[in-house]
């Protein structure tokens, strides 16, 4: 009996331990799985506080869809009108809009982004609108900006929910996800431009093994906030403190607890064939396969799958040929697409077809299409 006793509390106290490693100091965070955006941690995940810099996430991912990279700006006095952590700029500067994101993702430059709000939006005002418009459309209810750069500000907060949401959806970008992954980037501006090497603030880049961002942020009201990301064996974590004064020790663990909870298994259609008719081929149909689709999740119970296939296909079609789509939903969200191609080569008709041929034909993309 003593034994029996003795079982359970090493349990309960193993069972304790574990939830301690994904404890943290900070005022709120959350873990979530950044390709389905499953939630598998909170801590006040849902309470308003000031971020800080990771504010950036939302003025470098708008300045990603709406900036021309290569196109270069001159900076004036007015754009920097702002305070605080810089890349560099000066009045006069010369710089491109990839050397602005650079500039906010690894120096985490104020100026930067005001020089981005300013030349995107035409004011900060103006792009501070574009911000709010944007996570009212990412479903954002609890997030509010005031500046593009993360100063502090009455109404400026989000929650920690909602900031590894925004992260999710930001690192879809490519070049917001190559910059925000870079440890550190040699750009070129100045006046005249000049060759300059920027460090990413993010240690977890060098401290974490499969780390790929995301951003840092500091003021005194925020405390130390953090957004960080890894990707392991095709998984990828997302973890979020605010106001957190041991955020590097904090997510290593937490990244480490969402790693281990994201499963991978295999998702396969109820229906894994279709045939589709083809038009102008002595050959009548072609046979598309859908493969099963790896996905890394917590459940499978809300997965789903949509195929789009036409309801016919012209002659000729060549092996490859994209024929049409399938995606594959968690719930409502899109986790991904793949393309249902050609596996075979079908020919057109070798010679004009006769009288009976094309009669055939005609019926059958009637039949088709009623």
């Amino acid at each position: 009996m003593k034994r029996f006793f003795c079982l359970i509390l090493s349990f309960c106290l193993f069972s304790a331990l574990k939830v301690s490693a994904v404890s943290t100091s900070a005022a709120a965070a959350a873990v979530i799985n950044g390709d389905t955006r499953e939630i598998i941690f909170t801590q006040n995940a849902d309470e308003r506080l000031p971020m800080a810099s990771t504010t950036k996430i939302m003025t470098a991912l708008l300045l990603c869809e709406n900036g021309e990279f290569e196109k270069e700006i001159t900076v004036t006095a007015d754009m920097l009108k702002v305070e605080g952590s810089s890349m560099g700029l000066l009045a006069g500067d010369r710089v491109t809009y990839h050397d602005l994101l650079y500039g906010m993702m690894l120096a985490s430059g104020n100026d930067a982004a005001n020089v981005t709000a300013i030349c995107i939006g035409g004011t900060v005002e103006k792009f501070v609108e574009m911000m709010n418009a944007k996570a009212e459309k990412l479903g954002l209810k609890n997030t509010h900006f005031v500046t593009p750069s993360g100063l502090d500000a009455d109404g400026h907060y989000t929650t920690a929910r909602e900031l590894a949401l925004l992260a999710a959806y930001a690192l879809k970008n490519e070049e917001f996800a190559k910059a925000a992954a870079s440890k550190s980037a040699t750009l070129c501006y100045g006046n005249p431009p000049y060759r300059r090497t920027l460090t990413n603030h993010n240690k977890l880049l060098k401290l974490y093994d499969g780390a790929v961002g995301v951003k840092t942020g500091f003021t005194k009201k925020s405390g130390r906030c953090l957004v960080s990301a890894a990707r392991r064996d095709g998984k990828l974590a997302i973890a979020v403190t605010l106001h957190d004064p041991n955020d590097w020790q904090d997510h290593k663990a937490l990244l480490d607890y969402g790693l281990d909870t994201i499963k991978t298994t295999e998702y396969s259609p109820k229906t894994a064939s279709y045939m589709i008719p083809v038009i102008g081929s002595a050959t009548e149909e072609i046979e598309v396969f859908i493969e099963p689709y790896t996905v890394n999740t917590l459940e499978t119970e809300n997965l789903s799958c949509t195929v789009n296939l036409p309801k016919f296909v012209y002659a000729p079609v060549a092996k490859g040929d994209v024929l049409g789509t399938v995606e594959y939903k968690m719930g409502e969200e899109i986790i991904g697409r793949v393309d249902l191609c050609a596996l075979v080569d079908i020919s057109a008709y070798s010679a004009k077809p006769d009288f009976l041929t094309k009669f055939k034909e005609n019926i059958k993309y009637i039949l088709i299409n009623i």
